[in-house]
């Protein structure tokens, strides 16, 4: 419930502030005190737009605070949600400065606007002769049914789960989508995986192969080369062995009396033996090798290969071919597995749509079950409100699933006798619309917790004993909830628990609007006045206490 109203500098505001009570708050006050004001700036906390002109002082920012308990409301999670901290007595607050720049705050955190009208929306439901277009709305009417059915935890359970469904069949989409994709380059992806896997590469087989080629095509030239080292070491006459072997001959000689030639004996004796290896090692070599055209052309043949493929993936090496031929494997593998992926999806988006269907069918049957005792307590309700003749009834029809399940409902309205019922948004005037709206709400705010309703003379067009039944009838509804009726009835206003009154005052820097709660005595003169018009009489003073007491 809203507990207070801070506003400053908002048109002819200057600064006012003012508490509201439980049950039922009546505003009144002469023709351009200040009453639509009062709306406008509440308008603000709800997230209406707002410019400079609503500036008193241009100078100066507007400031627009409403305190709200909103202990009885569920909202914790929406406040988690956006993140912002929790509290059962709730501060939100609207700021316009002088540059146009307009803030919202709820609890001292800023929030968008959206954000703000998200929580704000359920706190105040501010309704005039203007928001009975809501009431044309389809989802309105079927909010209406359902709340009438007490639908709200069979409402959330359905949203979650159509949630859920919606996000699997979603998936199931896409993922058939992709299949559908990669299966058209499924053929391509073969050709390539084909390639690579036929070409049976080896990883270092490049290097090796390369490496074999250069000496197969120089064969000539290392067979030239290893001959004129065979010569060279092993030559008769001149071969460096043979000329080691006399050296070491002639440092045998001399050691038995010269001890240090010992040392260089057993140094060309190592080499000797060395060379002599060497020697060996090389004629090996030299016999062993053979020009085989036959294996090179096989080498150059698996080397075009090989720089064919690396220049077709524009790759530099056998390891990059194999790691492609690798990634062809497994999207390949995928694109087969697509089939039972899609399968198992299928499977789940059925199951989900089987529980769906069924929350579907049970929302539709509790719409069904309330339909007609629906029809007869709004029917009931505007005869009371002095139309006689109405034929109200509910159309609810099957359509596909939607977010709110399977139904859309359309309410049919005549307020004339013989007249055939249309859609209220064809047949129904503005005075229809607040009857038949304050019949909703009325009977609404028995089956669910509402927000605060603020009621903007939906009262005109109505006078004597249908004004006395209007009254009785926000009088009935703000038992159950918090209600602010700004009204021009004294057969209304009498119902008052609260009696406020907006009121202009002249100063020297202009005309200013005012709020105060008057006294019982304070309400009667009010009252009286409404009555009688400004010269206030005994009969109305008297008038005025009966409809008080009544």
């Amino acid at each position: 419930m809203l507990r207070s109203l801070k506003i400053k500098n908002y048109a002819l505001i200057d600064e006012v502030s003012i508490e509201f009570d439980q049950g039922l708050t009546i505003i009144t006050g002469e023709t351009g005190a200040g009453k639509s004001i009062l709306i406008g700036a509440l308008g603000l906390l709800t997230g209406n737009r707002a410019d400079t002109s609503v500036l008193r002082d241009k100078e100066s920012k507007c400031v627009v605070e409403g305190i709200f308990n909103i202990s009885k409301y569920n909202l914790k999670k929406i406040f988690d949600q956006n993140d912002l901290d929790y509290d059962e007595v709730t501060i939100i607050r609207r700021e316009i400065s002088p540059n146009g720049r307009s803030r919202a705050f709820i609890n001292d955190t800023p929030v968008n606007v959206s954000t703000l009208k998200e929580i704000a929306e359920r706190l105040i439901d501010i309704h005039s002769q203007h928001d009975t277009l809501l009431l044309n709305q389809p989802t309105y009417q079927l909010d209406v049914i359902d709340a009438f059915a007490g639908n709200g935890k069979l409402r959330d359970e359905y949203s979650t789960q159509y949630y859920k469904y919606s996000k699997i069949r979603k998936q199931l989409e896409e993922l058939k989508e992709k299949a559908a994709k990669e299966k058209a380059d499924y053929d391509y992806l073969q050709y390539q995986f084909d390639q690579l896997e036929q070409a049976n590469l080896k990883e270092g087989e490049q290097e090796e192969l390369e490496a074999e080629q250069q000496q197969l095509s120089h064969t000539e030239e290392i067979k030239n080369a290893l001959g004129e080292i065979n010569m060279i070491l092993t030559d008769e006459e001149n071969g460096v062995t043979e000329q080691i072997r006399m050296a070491r001959k002639a440092a045998e000689q001399i050691t038995e009396y010269f001890p240090k030639a010992q040392e260089l004996y057993n140094r060309l004796d190592s080499v000797f033996i060395e060379l002599q290896d060497l020697a060996g090692e090389n004629e090996v070599l030299f016999n062993d090798l053979e020009f085989d055209p036959e294996r090179l052309e096989i080498i150059n043949d698996r080397l075009d290969k090989i720089y064919e493929l690396q220049h077709k993936f524009n790759v530099t090496s056998v390891k990059e071919l194999l790691e492609l031929k690798d990634e062809f494997e497994q999207k390949l593998l995928q694109i087969t597995s697509y089939d039972e992926e899609i399968a198992k999806l299928e499977q789940q988006t059925l199951e989900e749509k089987q529980k769906l269907d069924k929350l579907a069918g049970e929302l539709s049957q509790s719409r069904q079950k309330v339909k007609a005792l629906f029809e007869q307590s709004i029917e009931g309700l505007l005869k009371q409100l002095g139309m006689p003749n109405t034929t109200f009834f509910v159309d609810i029809e099957q359509t596909d699933l939607t977010e709110t399940g399977q139904d859309k409902i359309v309410f049919y309205f005549s307020a004339n006798k013989k007249v055939e019922a249309q859609p209220i948004a064809k047949v129904a005037s503005g005075g229809e619309l607040s009857r038949l709206m304050l019949a909703i709400k009325y009977i609404v705010s028995r089956s669910k917790v509402l927000p605060t309703i603020i009621f903007d003379e939906i009262d005109t067009g109505i006078s004597g004993e249908i004004a006395a039944k209007v009254g009785q009838m926000i009088k009935q509804l703000s038992k159950n909830l918090q209600v602010i009726d700004i009204t021009h009835l004294p057969q209304i206003a009498a119902k008052a628990d609260t009696h406020i009154l907006v009121y202009k005052e002249d100063r020297e820097d202009g005309t200013i609007s005012g709020l105060r709660k008057l006294n019982a005595e304070e309400r009667v003169e009010e009252i009286a006045k409404m009555l009688s018009g400004e010269s206030i009489t005994s009969a109305a003073l008297e008038h005025a206490r009966q409809l008080i007491g009544s």
